[in-house]
């Protein structure tokens, strides 16, 4: 057995974000498109005596270093999927956003899954690990394979998308979380007395997919939604002025990064990225203010202790 193991997994935004009923098995219909960033957590898989975590980096207080860790679940599911005691610790260090929306659990999982499957030498096929991570969670196999891809289902089906050029990113910190359940169910309660048909809410978003196909970001633009960033805007109002204020800024689109409540901004460019960056950064609407490019790959090995 190899000393330990370490994978490289990405942030995610949803570009697209159309949310369905509730089906009867809890989760919502879903149909979203998924953009990888470059901004990443390293999870660490070493042997042990028993199975532990530890957790360093941005906000770690938040995160739990026990068996409740989406991590340490995944490597309970590989361990079980191949016969084997999860005898290991997790090393995770965290610069993605703790309950930002911008899948930093679920990256934690897909790590983990790679970096246990490497320690460990398991060869299993690609399909096999995306069925484990969809038991673990709805962006788990989208965080092993990165990219731009389209999510239906609960966000576990993946199609890949065509993606042509980099887009440059400015995300926007909250320096409060907010739980995804809450936010899906914040969305329920405002559309009780709504009339929407329901059909139209997964419709797949072919002339978002059209737009990142030509590479051309200012017809990408105004094509970003999200139907969760009003259930987002009514339980974290301020969050409107962070919108607000990135606008401003120069962005040319402000959207709120999944179930939130991190807000992404699509600039034209590196440049306009850094200084739409350096206006947030001095209006105080965010925790943080980042900038990140993609798409990048999903879940990857990287070395570790020079190995």
């Amino acid at each position: 057995m190899i000393g330990g193991a370490t994978a490289r997994v990405p942030a995610k935004i949803n570009l697209h974000l159309g949310v369905g009923p509730l089906r009867d098995d809890g989760f919502h219909e879903l149909a979203t498109l998924f953009c990888a960033l470059g901004m990443y957590d390293d999870v660490t898989v070493r042997p042990a005596d028993a199975l532990s975590v530890t957790v360093t980096g941005d906000n770690r207080r938040a995160v739990p270093a026990d068996a409740s860790n989406l991590a340490a679940k995944a490597v309970i599911a590989l361990g079980e999927r191949i016969g084997r005691e999860p005898n290991v610790t997790i090393a995770i260090d965290k610069h993605i956003p703790v309950a930002g929306g911008m899948a930093g659990g679920s990256a934690d999982a897909a790590g983990a899954l790679v970096a246990a499957a490497r320690l460990w030498r398991v060869d299993l096929p690609r399909t096999e690990l995306l069925d484990i991570a969809a038991t673990l969670g709805s962006d788990v196999p989208f965080s092993l394979t990165g990219g731009t891809a389209l999510g239906t289902g609960r966000g576990e089906q993946l199609l890949p998308v065509l993606h042509r050029g980099e887009f440059h990113w400015v995300l926007a910190v909250s320096g409060i979380g907010l739980s995804t359940p809450d936010v899906y169910r914040e969305l329920d309660r405002l559309r009780a007395d709504g009339d929407r048909p329901t059909d139209a809410l997964t419709a797949r978003p072919d002339d978002l997919m059209v737009a990142i196909a030509s590479g051309d970001v200012h017809t990408v633009a105004p094509l970003l939604h999200n139907d969760l960033q009003p259930a987002a805007l009514s339980l974290q109002p301020l969050l409107r002025r962070t919108l607000r204020a990135g606008r401003e800024a120069g962005a040319l689109a402000g959207i709120v990064s999944g179930s939130g409540p991190t807000c992404a901004f699509l600039c034209a460019d590196l440049d306009a990225a850094v200084r739409v960056a350096a206006e947030l950064s001095g209006s105080g609407v965010a925790k943080a203010v980042r900038t990140a490019s993609g798409p990048v790959a999903g879940a990857r090995l990287v070395p570790v202790d020079g190995h």
